[in-house]
């Protein structure tokens, strides 16, 4: 049976594909395999210094953002404080220009926050 979160995971799936990302696991992520103008992998379940994200986004194999996954009907509001943690928890083998990554997501699946980190007042909406 599918539980609420894995359904919300399935949709968040199809969303990154239809916007040409390449969604992979963390244990088979192969850089080599994006193909179209993104070149963009969504690397699925990442250990990260401190747990584990939902999807890290990489763009030309420098992580530029994280995903966290909620099951529909979670208020996204109190989720962006996880994503934003996940954001400066980068593991040593990928290098990061900056303290933080530009981009963090929540999403259900069927409604989605985010924050640009650049942004002079970062918050997600």
């Amino acid at each position: 049976m599918t539980t609420p979160e894995q359904l919300a995971r399935q949709q968040i799936d199809a969303m990154l594909v239809a916007a040409g990302w390449a969604v992979q696991d963390y244990a088979a992520y192969n850089p080599g395999a994006v193909s179209g103008p993104i070149g963009g992998v969504a690397l699925r379940e990442v250990p990260l210094k401190s747990g584990r994200c939902d999807y890290l986004l990489i763009v030309d194999r420098q992580p530029v953002g994280v995903i966290e996954a909620k099951r529909a009907g979670t208020a996204l509001v109190g989720v962006a404080e996880q994503s934003a943690h996940y954001a400066v928890q980068m593991p040593a083998f990928f290098k990061v220009n900056a303290a933080e990554l530009p981009f963090a997501y929540e999403s259900t699946g069927t409604e989605t926050f985010f924050r640009d980190a650049r942004d002079p007042a970062p918050r997600s909406r």
